[in-house]
């Protein structure tokens, strides 16, 4: 039975789920797949990092993690000094690199990336920034060591996204998409309808829950959507294109009365996402606050739900929407990009 030794770069909430999933799959894996997975090394920021090539155990780190102890004293060997030595030193099949995106260059994430793949591993991510700065690169690079680059996480967590895409649309051209793709904006817009709020206080409330930074500016003024747009239209379309050409609108200046007026009228405002080639061959891409009716598959995405509507030159409107992501939700992403990565099949 393979064995294949993983390295987390990155311990957060998806890091931490993706252990806790490997450990709740490692049976199902052994049985339906034939395959185990040991972690040799963890990364964080904060808390430490830990190399053992016999193996960490993941109890004792996720203990450590959850009380803000150092991981390094979990260390088989000295601890790597950054995070770039931690991917030159451990003994990996896979790397899982979970840390903050970079909206601007996509870095560290790509050199951590494009090491991993250098030194033969895997390279798998949750990260935006490499998919739009580093796609094409990083893509050739895996080809050439005869390995894979994926990030099936890193829009809409978990859901199938890029997977549907590669492996159900042979020989199909993406025309066009549209959808939501950002969930803190949309919470915040379903609780100014249905809660009366404020926008301020919508966003104080998605700041208390963990789903809004500090500085929540990333999510309402559109820049992460936008470099979710950004990320499918280079992949799906084959384009390398930045969040700065997607023309952005966010959703600062909605007022509850502008919520209330949508409301009378049956319909309701949704940070709209979409892309579409021109008959030119140019890419328009935008992020706006749009109103939707009923008629439309966006309106019934509430919360932190998202949809993706794809348009392609041989079939009709196809759409993908996900309810209620977690943590968990994207380290299943992590987890499928894994099994795709190692040729698993059942």
């Amino acid at each position: 039975m393979p064995v294949y030794r993983a390295a987390l770069l990155g311990f957060g909430n998806v890091g931490r789920a993706l252990a806790q999933l490997l450990q709740r799959k490692t049976d199902e894996l052994r049985a339906r797949y034939g395959l185990e997975v040991v972690v040799t090394g963890i990364a964080t920021g904060r808390h430490g990092m830990a190399l053992n090539p016999a193996g960490l155990d993941l109890t004792q780190a996720l203990e450590l993690a959850e009380q803000g102890g150092d991981l390094s004293q979990l260390s088989a060997e000295p601890p790597p000094t950054d995070s770039l030595d931690f991917v030159r030193r451990v003994a990996a099949d896979v790397l899982f690199e979970n840390t903050p995106v970079n909206y601007e260059t996509g870095e560290p994430a790509i050199s951590h990336l494009r090491l991993a793949l250098e030194r033969g591993m895997h390279a798998i991510t949750a990260n935006k920034g490499p998919v739009v700065h580093a796609f094409h690169e990083l893509r050739h690079l895996a080809r050439c060591q005869g390995r894979r680059f994926l990030f099936e996480s890193a829009v809409m967590d978990g859901a199938p996204v890029f997977a549907l895409y590669e492996a159900t649309l042979p020989a199909a051209q993406v025309q066009a998409f549209r959808g939501i793709l950002n969930s803190t904006t949309n919470l915040i817009l379903s609780r100014m309808e249905q809660y009366g709020e404020t926008l301020e206080q919508a966003v104080a409330y998605a700041q208390r829950i963990g789903i809004a930074e500090t500085d929540p500016s990333g999510d309402i003024d559109g820049w992460d959507a936008a470099i979710k747009v950004a990320a499918l239209v280079t992949v799906f379309m084959d384009r390398p294109f930045k969040p700065q050409q997607v023309q952005r609108t966010g959703i600062r200046h909605l007022t509850l009365d502008d919520i209330r007026a949508a409301a009378a009228q049956g319909k309701r405002w949704k940070l709209v996402c979409s892309a579409r080639r021109t008959p030119e061959g140019d890419i328009e891409a935008r992020v706006e606050p749009q109103l939707v009716g009923p008629e439309s598959p966006l309106y019934g995405v509430m919360g932190t739900s998202s949809i993706v509507e794809l348009e392609t030159d041989v079939l009709g409107r196809l759409a993908l929407r996900e309810d209620d992501p977690t943590p968990h939700t994207t380290a299943y992403g992590l987890l499928a990009d894994f099994l795709r990565a190692v040729g698993a099949t059942a």
